[in-house]
């Protein structure tokens, strides 16, 4: 591979950290035939070749990060502070990345305290003091700053030159002034701070009208937006620090001469060894054929034939079909290593655990299936007793021959961890909690129900049943076809092995295929990034949580409830007084009859059985007419606070933890919010007395305190910045009062003359074309007629005209695409939105109004967790997150670390996202949940 090369041939300067990265994310799933994951490398190593050959590169040079600590965060400490950890298949690649350099026989150049881009900048600047044209191999952003005077730069995945026309277009202005624009904009990825408020667009604008940072940071009183000139006097320094931290080192200490940035002859047999190793075939083949014409002698070496058959298999992205399925019944310690060396070698394994029961933190393991390739599965029981012995656990004689468990954890263990297999579950934080209690942990994992959730969210379910037959064509074999239902219902310990066999290996086997289709539909439908980053990390996040549970007094619910049920007596009697004779405050039937027939309140509406109707609705637009309706209101709180958490809490206390262990669905909203269910803690009203009672049960044990750290007005916040309301964006930047100014604004009342009342009008308004509240939801929630609601309506969108543009433009997109995006990415799914009934269609363009705003409020959410999670494990804290409540984490922590513990998490819960207006995080703690508030 080599080519003549004149004096000063052109530089090609590959940054080869900014590469492996892009490489991982732009090509699929790839493991070598040991189950190393080798997608990067494979794509780096045909990079270098492409360099060495099509533009036969002959002075070129691969350079790497030293490590995270640089110069850089000397000046700014938190700087990359919120870099995530790279994803675990990336992880093995990187010394195999080097290793490809080394085979290529090419420079391999790294400097402790200085980035790849600092060489890179400093031997771009030695090459054209030379007269030298350089090519950087790169798309990094970072790096336009040095483009122009003989540089440019090559984007090797989508195969283009970068020059500066393509810099204007990316950063409106021209390469020598990129830096000055980052400086302003900052970036997010690696925590540059900038000026608040001002992104690429705004930055590019300033620097083109006055010329550099400094000179605009001089003259920035003379700039008109008030909003934009006191944000850049106030954070001036900000901009030149970061303006530190963007600039490229042009003078770093290298160690390796310029001229010494050649490629040496390849060791034939060291490369051919090497890709052989790899089991890059087609690149084995090309580099062999050219050594060859270039009069080499060269043995080719042969791939593997079952492991290169195996790796092909596991990236297979559509499976045979049919499949014949080949399950195999594990009852000994040898055929389970069998399947334990398997696995190892395909570096793929669908796994899935049978329990005795639903409850993770109680129940008890039953048995283990694993997945290799399509049909190719097998079930490991561990503990089914023998149903002919009614299910009594007598000795080992009443049990079929299984694998103890002792023996099953020593030899499965190393598998679960190793990092170079690929484990997949599905619902996988069921399986990873089951496992933890085993003391057996699972890295690292993929969850095919989330990859579900990412690519197609609320348009169907995600259970593996409806995922087999939509993908798959697959009907698969319930529970229930199992182990029965209702009260013949057996539990899966008893199910014969037979039966068992069939089902438990179908999991795993449906798991592994469901796996094979979405690894391929993540990367074309572009929602790697969302799962990756923000679906698959809540996955041991959640689990964690669950496991925790959180701890109840039990004695003050008691009380709680007695008084409760005592209050309830009272109104009862009085509503039976007002109403004139006793009746059944529970029967809707009864309660119509004393409202409608009997007391002749208007309002009232038929079902189409002829009884009224009593619901809520019904009795909130009547609540004035009569003073019975109040006390049937509170009558009927009181009830469902009692029977939902005072009297059934109690129930849900497990024995054998103390506390109460909810569940929570990552895929069950349509929009990306998590669900609590068994039992519902995010349902717990916050507004009245009695819901606030309900949290003073929710206790801290000894020495600890309930942390409570919860976004402000985090959807009216989205909804300033998703819509450009610069008014609104104004008011979150400066902290005004957002529900005083909206009224000011709307009802032309002064700030000075503001009142309760007005400010509560403009913050239901606020809040209520959040979710596209109508005319009538809104005359209804303020108590006034419906022309007035409508008249505050069309004032605040005419007011908000950005709000309605906003509204239009996200209805016009969900009809044409049937879903709303977040802005982290996520499709929203919204029925209904092209309906001809009106009444539908309108809900569903609400739904997608509130689908976009909602959706990115729970991604920020997401997104906190794992970042929260990851800060908290870096700083030793022994703070365990417990609830997540929309947009509240709740923690218990140490009394003694709780103000460090708040910083923490309100410091990285703000800076989950970036928007145009702060994300404000507010903490509070105490010895109860109510008490935290």
């Amino acid at each position: 591979m080599t080519s003549p090369a004149p004096a000063h041939p052109d530089l090609y300067l590959v940054d080869g950290s900014g590469f492996i990265f892009r490489a991982f994310h732009a090509l699929p799933p790839m493991t070598r035939g040991d189950g190393v994951p080798v997608n990067a490398v494979y794509g780096f190593s045909n990079m270098i070749y492409k360099l060495l050959t099509d533009f036969a590169a002959a002075q070129v040079a691969v350079i790497f990060d030293a490590k995270e600590e640089t110069f850089r965060n000397k000046i700014y400490p938190d700087y990359k502070a919120n870099r995530d950890a790279p994803p675990e298949e990336l992880v093995p690649q990187f010394a195999l990345i080097r290793e490809s350099v080394h085979a290529f026989c090419l420079p391999c150049l790294e400097l402790e305290g200085f980035e790849a881009d600092d060489l890179i900048a400093t031997y771009a600047k030695q090459a054209k003091a030379r007269g030298q044209k350089v090519v950087i191999v790169s798309s990094d952003k970072d790096l336009m700053q040095l483009v122009g005077d003989g540089v440019t730069m090559w984007d090797p995945i989508k195969a283009r030159s970068i020059a500066e026309p393509e810099v204007f277009e990316k950063f409106g202005v021209t390469p020598d002034k990129v830096v000055d624009v980052q400086a302003l904009a900052g970036d997010s990825v690696d925590n540059v701070p900038g000026v608040p408020g001002i992104g690429i667009k705004t930055a590019a604008q300033l620097i083109n009208e006055y010329g550099d940072l400094e000179t605009l940071l001089a003259r920035a009183g003379e700039i008109k937006q008030p909003k934009r000139r006191e944000s850049l006097i106030e954070h001036a320094e900000k901009a030149r620090v970061s303006k530190l931290l963007v600039k490229l080192d042009e003078a770093v200490p290298v160690t390796t001469p310029i001229d010494e940035l050649r490629p040496r002859e390849p060791d034939s047999s060291k490369l051919t060894a090497y890709l052989a190793k790899m089991e890059f075939k087609t690149l084995l083949n090309r580099v062999t054929t050219r050594l060859r014409e270039e009069g080499q002698v060269v043995e080719h070496p042969d791939l593997p034939v079952e492991t290169a058959a195996a790796a092909a298999r596991a990236l297979d992205p559509t499976p045979e079909a049919p499949v014949e399925a080949r399950y195999e019944l594990v009852q000994d310690l040898p055929a389970l290593q069998r399947w334990i060396a398997r696995a190892q070698r395909v570096g793929v394994v669908a796994f899935d655990t049978e329990t005795d029961s639903l409850t993770p933190c109680v129940c008890g393991i039953v048995g283990v299936s694993l997945a290799v390739a399509p049909g190719e599965a097998c079930y490991i029981p561990l503990c089914h007793v023998n149903p002919d012995a009614g299910g009594l656990d007598l000795d080992q004689a009443a049990k079929p021959q299984q694998i103890s468990l002792d023996e099953f954890k020593t030899a499965i263990g190393p598998l679960l961890t190793d990092p170079s297999v690929l484990k997949i579950a599905h619902n996988g934080k069921f399986d990873l909690q089951v496992l933890q209690c085993l003391g057996l942990d699972v890295t690292p994992i993929d969850d095919t129900m989330l990859m579900s959730y990412a690519l197609d969210g609320g348009s169907h379910g995600h259970g593996m049943d409806e995922l087999a037959s939509i993908h798959l064509g697959l009907k698969t074999t319930t529970f229930a076809e199992v182990c029965g239902s209702g009260k013949a219902q057996i539990t899966f310990d008893r199910v014969p092995l037979d039966r068992a066999l069939a089902y438990a290996a179908e999991d795993a086997d449906v798991t592994l295929r469901l796996w094979q289709l979405f690894k391929q539909r993540l990367l074309a439908d572009h929602m790697t990034t969302l799962y990756e980053t923000i679906d698959r990390p809540l996955l041991r996040v959640v689990a964690g949580m669950e496991s925790a549970g959180i701890l109840i007094d039990r004695n003050a619910l008691a009380k709680m409830g007695q008084k409760f049920g005592e209050r309830m007596v009272q109104l009862e009697a009085e509503v039976q007084k007002l109403a004139g004779r006793p009746f059944n405050l529970g029967s809707p039937k009864q309660l119509g009859e004393v409202l409608f027939d009997e007391l002749k309140l208007e309002g009232g509406r038929k079902l189409k059985s002829g009884a009224w109707t009593t619901d809520a609705s019904v009795l909130d637009e009547i609540e004035d007419s009569h003073p019975i309706i109040p006390a049937i209101q509170s009558w009927r709180q009181l009830a469902k606070l009692k029977a939902t958490y005072t009297d059934a809490l109690q129930e849900e206390i497990q024995q054998k933890t103390g506390r109460v262990h909810t569940s929570y669905a990552l895929a069950a909203t349509s929009t990306g919010r998590l669900s609590s269910t068994e039992p519902n803690l995010q349902n717990i009203p916050i507004r009245t007395e009695e819901g606030r009672q309900i949290r003073t049960a929710f206790i801290a044990g000894p020495g600890n305190v309930l942390l409570s750290v919860d976004y402000s007005q985090i959807e009216l916040r989205i909804v300033a910045d998703i819509a450009n309301i610069q008014a609104l964006r104004d008011a979150f930047t400066n902290g005004d009062d957002i529900h005083a100014l909206t009224a000011s604004q709307v009802f032309g009342v002064p700030m000075a003359d503001m009142t309760k009342d007005i400010r509560a009008r403009a913050k239901a308004i606020n809040f209520g074309i959040i979710y596209g509240i109508s005319a009538f939801g809104l005359a209804r929630q303020l108590g006034i007629p419906q022309s007035e609601a409508s008249a505050y309506i069309k004032a605040y969108l005419e007011r908000f005209s950005e709000l309605r543009d906003y509204m239009e433009e996200t209805k016009s997109f969900a009809r044409k695409h049937g879903y709303v995006l977040t802005l982290l990415g996520r499709k929203c799914h919204v029925a209904g939105i092209n309906e001809k009934n009106p009444a539908r269609r309108s809900f569903a363009e609400r739904q997608a109004i509130n689908g976009r705003i909602q959706g990115t409020a729970a991604d920020i959410m997401r997104r906190a967790m794992r970042n929260v999670s990851r800060a908290l494990q870096r700083a030793g804290s022994p703070a365990q997150m417990l609830l997540q409540v929309h947009d509240e984490l709740v923690f218990e922590v140490p009394e003694t670390h709780a103000e460090a513990t708040a910083a923490i998490v309100r410091t990285e819960m703000e800076r989950a996202a970036t928007l145009g207006v702060p994300l404000v995080a507010e903490a509070g703690w105490g010895k109860s949940w109510a008490d935290a508030h």
